[in-house]
This record gives C-alpha cells, structure tokens and sequence, in this order.
C-alpha cells in the first residue's frame, strides 16, 4: 500500500463493532478520503449524529479502497470469507476482526502495543491482517511488559465478560431481562445461552476439546501466537457477567525468574496505551464504567503472589468493543499511515 496523505476506507458491518469502528475512524481522526459503508442489506444510519448511506457488500464495492475494516462475524457466513480476497483482490489492506484468519500461519494476528512489526508481513503476503479476540486483546498488552522483564511461564486467567461481547442484541437482552425480573415475569435467554440478568454463567463459545469452550481456548491459541511463545503454559475460565460494556480479567502470572513488583508498576507506567489505576486503600481499581468508550487498557490490583516470589496477580479491564474490538483495527491501520 502506498504512502498517502488520506485513503479511501470501507467499513464491512454495521453492529456493534462497526457501529464503534466508525466512532473510532471520526474520534482519532483517521485520515479519509472516502468512506464506504458496507453491510448485507442497503440503509441510512446514523451514529453520533453523522449520517451514513450503507451500500450492500459485493465485490466491486471495494473497487478503489484502501483499507477494509471488516467488523467480523465468525463462520461460513462471516462477510471476511466471501468478500476479504476480493478486497485484496482489488488493491486494499484486510484487516479482520472476525475468527475466520487468526491461527491461520501467514496472516499476522497483531497488538499495535505488543507486536507491531508483525503487521508488515501482511503487505508481503496475503493481504490480510487478524484482529484478535477482545479478552485476548487486554491481556496481552498486560502481559507484555512483564513478559519482557521477567520471561513468563504460566498464565491462569479468570474473565468477567460484558453482556455486548456477544453483539448488541445480548446488550439489549441484559436491558429487556433486567427489566422483566424487576416487573416480577420470566427472563427467558434467547441471544444469550443463559439468563444475563442478576446472573453469571461460565460458557462463552461452545463447549470443545477438555472441555475447555472456544473462548478460552482463543485466550491460549491467540496469545501464543502474539507474543511468538507457544511454551507459555495458559489455562482460562471465561465468564458471562450482567454488564453492558467493558470485560474485567483476573490474571495470575507465574515467571521464570523473581518478580520486582515496582519494576512491573514502572513498566506498566511506561507502556503505551495502559491506564494504572492502583490504589485498593483508597477503593481505586480499575473498573468497567472506567473503561467504557475509552481506547486503553486498564490494570490494578499489582500484586506479588505471597507464596510465590516469581508470580503475580492483575486485575485488567478494557471496553470490549473499542481497544477489544474496533479501536485496535483501526489501530492497526494506522501503523500503516505512520508509515
């Protein structure tokens, strides 16, 4: 792709994700020429008071873009499948936020903060760059940092995972059921596998090998192939809680070598694109009303495993749909403009 001073976008998907990628594009001034639309039916939205004509995706409508930002739905019907060669095709950079490519070898799966160079390789090959899952995301910028000072090896990650992560009508069941519950009538989950509303439940994605489900095997797969170290040993548990927006992560790290916890709140201090909020005697933690339309990651609750001197523990918070989701696509994008 090359160098410009404004390039023509097309957004593929208009829920929750694109609706936000077209929030992120406007708030961090990305430099447009033309912006495209694309979704599987034809209509006018509107997002922040700014009008949009939403054309219906066919192959020709990528003629002259840039950059696609596909928001991602996952499988056989994902827009990314049928419609990311023929993007590629005709001239533009992919980049995914759906399943579909990430574990693929010559995709890069990338993290602007944690791997930034693995972008490149996108231009070399096929075209295509992967976002990573949303609770994938927030932990390894976490995890960077102290994998570079202390070399990691073993991560045990609990996830408190908001309602929106499943799309905006899982977001809309927690309000319809909260509701219904408060009014005294059944909440009957239908976007949602179990009631959301005053309620949690320990299934995200289905149900697989170990018994471990697609979302926390993502968290292993995923991080493994950001931080280029499959030898990090990851066990997750991923959590539906009843928030609207923002996905809470307790975190334990075991390292190779004996955690300097201030070291760790320098490095954190230091990192782009973190947010410390750590100070427990004064109630200050990170929390998801916090993290809510904001493009950091969030990180509190510093503290050495006292039986442990090589482990730690973090609490990690981050809006699921901006940096989880649309900001770090865009993100991406703009590791491209730079340049």
């Amino acid at each position: 792709m090359r160098k410009k001073s404004k390039y023509n976008v097309a957004v593929v998907g208009v829920g929750a994700v694109g609706v936000e990628m077209l929030r992120a594009l406007r708030q961090r001034q990305f430099p447009v020429r033309d912006l495209k639309v694309l979704a599987r039916s034809a209509r006018a939205i509107e997002v922040d008071g700014a009008s949009y004509q939403v054309e219906v995706t066919a192959p020709e409508a990528f003629e002259g873009i840039d950059i696609a930002l596909f928001a991602g739905t996952e499988g056989e019907k994902g827009a990314a499948v049928t419609y990311a060669a023929e993007a590629v095709k005709r001239g533009a950079l992919v980049i995914d936020n759906g399943a579909d490519f990430r574990l693929e070898p010559d995709v890069p799966l990338v993290v602007p903060e944690v791997n930034p160079k693995d972008a490149k390789r996108a231009l070399k090959g096929r075209g295509i760059i992967a976002n990573p899952n949303c609770s994938t995301i927030q932990m390894v910028v976490a995890l960077a940092p102290v994998h570079r000072l202390f070399k990691i090896k073993k991560v045990v990650v609990a996830t408190y995972q908001a309602a929106s992560g499943a799309g905006s009508k899982a977001a809309q069941e927690l309000f319809d059921q909260t509701r219904s519950v408060l009014d005294g009538r059944a909440a009957v989950p239908q976007a949602l596998d179990q009631r959301i509303a005053f309620n949690l439940f320990p299934h995200i994605g289905g149900f697989g090998e170990a018994a471990y489900t697609s979302e926390e095997w993502k968290m292993v797969k995923e991080t493994h192939k950001i931080l280029h170290d499959p030898k990090i040993k990851i066990s997750a548990t991923s959590v539906r809680v009843p928030v609207k927006t923002g996905h809470g992560e307790a975190v334990y790290i075991e390292c190779r070598r004996p955690v300097d916890i201030d070291a760790v709140r320098k490095a954190f201090t230091e990192a782009p694109g973190v947010v410390v909020i750590d100070d427990p005697a004064s109630s200050r933690y990170p929390m998801p009303v916090d993290a809510e339309g904001r493009d950091e990651v969030f990180i509190g609750r510093i503290r050495k495993d006292p039986s442990d001197e090589k482990a730690l523990w973090l609490w990690v918070v981050a809006d699921n749909l901006r940096k989880g989701a649309a900001t770090n696509a865009v993100q991406i994008a703009e590791l491209f403009v730079k340049r």
